[in-house]
């Protein structure tokens, strides 16, 4: 009688299909924990501990996407997860996202605008009680853990993932729709889209994903403490005169273009485009797609 030891045989290198599957089985295990927190929640409805509980679903889920796929993918962590970069491309990031938050806030609005001709409902976020020293978990739990995980996720894992077979170009797009989707935020969809490839392609360029994490926490943290001040009004706009808010705006948006420009026209190289590669990568991605499209409508009506 012979012995059969079955053995799980990892990829040799990361492939658009594997990215796919990281952003559907990051979205399953979203939505299961979801709804355990959900059991939770409403049993510590109107406490603080609820809405931190509601903030730490997809970090956890997307913890635990991260070790899956890194055990499945077998590539070594500096790979996987690049934090060695240039500080000029910290400071660049830092410019595009002044840009990105002070100049396409409009766009939101707008689209906003569009859907409650449709009877789309305007929906109100809660944050936890942020006076005091308890901005201080506020800031770990809302703006920390979601710029280093969803970082690790999108611009590290899944963008490397896709981009070494269907070119860095399809490889931010695809990006920017996964964490638009991801979020599943009817309101900040255009936003979060561009957001999602601009900072693709700031790891792109830099070949770290270190300035996208930097950035990615100021957006969230800035939002943050401006809301702890009473910085917004009820519309969600700055409470600052006219004449500052077009300073701003005006400041904001030369900002972007410069910092896009040189993202976009800067370090450009011949990209490498494998045949089907886009195809792989929906095949894998098509659950998380699917599902993320059905709560997205779901939310809208």
């Amino acid at each position: 009688m012979y012995n059969v030891r079955m053995e799980f045989k990892k990829p040799c290198r990361p492939t658009a299909l594997s990215g796919g599957m990281a952003f559907s089985l990051c979205v399953l295990v979203f939505v299961v924990l979801s709804l355990v927190a959900s059991a939770v929640m409403l049993a510590l409805s109107g406490t603080e501990a609820a809405k931190y509980i509601s903030y730490l679903v997809s970090p956890v889920a997307i913890l635990i996407t991260l070790i899956v796929m890194y055990y499945y993918c077998g590539v070594p962590k500096k790979t996987l997860f690049p934090v060695r970069t240039s500080p000029k491309y910290i400071l660049l990031g830092v410019c595009l996202i002044f840009g990105l938050m002070f100049s396409l806030g409009s766009l939101n609005d707008l689209f906003i605008s569009l859907l409650e001709k449709f009877g789309y409902v305007r929906q109100q976020s809660s944050l936890p009680d942020m006076t005091g020293w308890k901005i201080v978990p506020v800031l770990f739990v809302v703006a920390v853990l979601p710029a280093v995980f969803e970082e690790l996720l999108f611009r590290a894992l899944i963008l490397n993932n896709i981009s070494g077979e269907a070119g860095e170009t399809r490889a931010v797009l695809l990006v920017g729709m996964c964490f638009s989707l991801y979020h599943g935020s009817v309101e900040q969809t255009i936003y979060q889209f561009i957001c999602g490839c601009m900072f693709a392609l700031l790891a792109v360029r830099s070949g770290s994903v270190l300035p996208s994490v930097i950035i990615h926490f100021l957006n969230n943290a800035l939002i943050i403490v401006l809301s702890a001040v009473g910085a917004f009004d009820e519309a969600g706009a700055l409470n600052i005169s006219y004449a500052a808010n077009i300073a701003v705006t005006v400041l904001s948006a030369v900002s972007l273009v410069a910092s896009s420009a040189v993202l976009i026209f800067c370090g450009r190289k011949q990209q490498k485009y494998e045949k089907g590669a886009i195809k792989q990568f929906f095949m894998g991605a098509s659950v998380g797609i699917a599902v993320m499209a059905v709560l997205w409508i779901a939310s809208v009506f």
